[in-house]
């Protein structure tokens, strides 16, 4: 079992940055497909970004595209979420998630249901 463990929340004034890590404890993320989750109040809990166990393929919402990067250092075994260009909206808590891949799988994943392993969520929140 992997744990995974965000950092890097907090309040940040409209078009600003960010950014987030997802550590990863127990395996190495090498071996793991990851994606970063928001849930704002009152709302579900979207993607936002995806990216492959090699790093090779990544996936962004329509919304963030071109704002945020996500990206894997499989050295520290940790995944990152560069946010730039923040607007109010961003305002959520964000998830890392995780979950194990084969070396024939080099897919990202968007779902919620696809990812058996979620970290407990760091606070953003952006102020107009």
């Amino acid at each position: 079992q992997v744990q995974l463990v965000e950092s890097g929340g907090g309040l940040v004034q409209a078009g600003g940055s960010l950014r987030l890590s997802c550590a990863a404890s127990g395996r190495i993320f090498s071996m793991y497909a990851v994606g970063w989750f928001r849930q704002a109040p009152g709302r579900e809990r979207e993607n936002v970004a995806a990216i492959s166990r090699s790093g090779g393929s990544t996936y962004y919402a329509d919304s963030v595209k071109g704002r945020f990067t996500i990206s894997i250092d499989n050295a520290k075994n940790t995944v990152y979420l560069q946010m730039n260009s923040l607007k109010p909206e961003d305002t959520a808590v964000y998830f890392c998630a995780c979950r194990p891949t084969s070396w024939s799988d080099d897919n990202y994943y968007t779902g919620l249901r696809e990812y058996a392993n979620w970290g407990q969520g760091t606070q953003v929140t952006v102020s107009s």
